[in-house]
């Protein structure tokens, strides 16, 4: 049996996590992740799901922060641990693997012995929302759980947006920081690079949804190319 993967984090940052592990602000999305949790999907009918909003993942002193929308609901609102799980995690991981974030290109469960080196792994919006579509109201009110995490990762350079709702959702905590004046100065677009006022790196990437793998829009050369340019621009050999 493989030892849990759960690594020794700084108080702070534990506090971070057990504040985002047991938020009730959303109550539709508290409702539909636990409805979920008790009908299930037929292939995991003898798995108990997490059912509670998911914290970040990874290396505390990690240089990269990976930044996507919300947990997937037979993903991580079952395994409790971001991009597992599920089809984007099937097709996120060998990439960190193969660049160098992962230890090994599968993430199954929180005890698969997945992990991370120099990435952290966290989502705009910390619940399943119904239909991958979190409300406005639902992302403002998840935006502090983004804000403490961030500020708890002292060593972070770069940050790759995976998808438009991550990128506006990172630059809605930047414009609230005051690190930069107005958010219609930065583009979405896969690919495009922007170095910010207090030098983060801000990465864009199409998010790794089946929607985007399935049809080609995304493909698995794409995403290597940007997480060999987040590792270059975040000074890893």
């Amino acid at each position: 049996m493989k030892r849990s993967t759960q690594p020794v984090l700084p108080p702070a940052l534990l506090r971070v996590q057990q504040a985002i592990t047991s938020c009730e602000r959303c109550t539709r999305l508290r409702n539909y992740c636990k409805g979920i949790a008790e009908t299930k999907r037929r292939a995991y009918q003898d798995q108990t799901y997490w059912a509670r909003p998911v914290a970040g993942f990874g290396d505390p002193r990690a240089r990269v922060l990976i930044l996507g929308l919300a947990p997937g609901a037979h993903g991580a609102n079952r395994t409790g641990r971001p991009f597992t799980g599920d089809g984007s995690g099937y097709f996120m991981y060998p990439v960190l693997h193969e660049t160098g974030f992962a230890n090994q290109p599968q993430g199954t469960s929180r005890d698969d012995g997945l992990k991370l080196r120099h990435a952290w792994i966290a989502s705009v919006v910390r619940c399943a929302p119904p239909g991958d579509k979190p409300t406005p109201q639902e992302i403002r009110n998840c935006a502090p759980h983004l804000a403490a995490e961030i500020e708890e990762l002292k060593q972070l350079r770069v940050v790759v947006c995976l998808g438009k709702i991550g990128f506006d959702g990172y630059l809605a905590y930047l414009l609230s920081k005051g690190i930069i004046e107005r958010k219609s100065a930065y583009k979405f677009a896969h690919g495009a690079h922007y170095v910010l006022p207090n030098g983060m790196h801000l990465l864009c990437s199409y998010h790794p949804s089946l929607r985007n793998t399935n049809t080609g829009r995304l493909d698995s050369a794409m995403f290597t190319r940007i997480f060999i340019q987040a590792r270059e621009l975040a000074g890893l050999k």
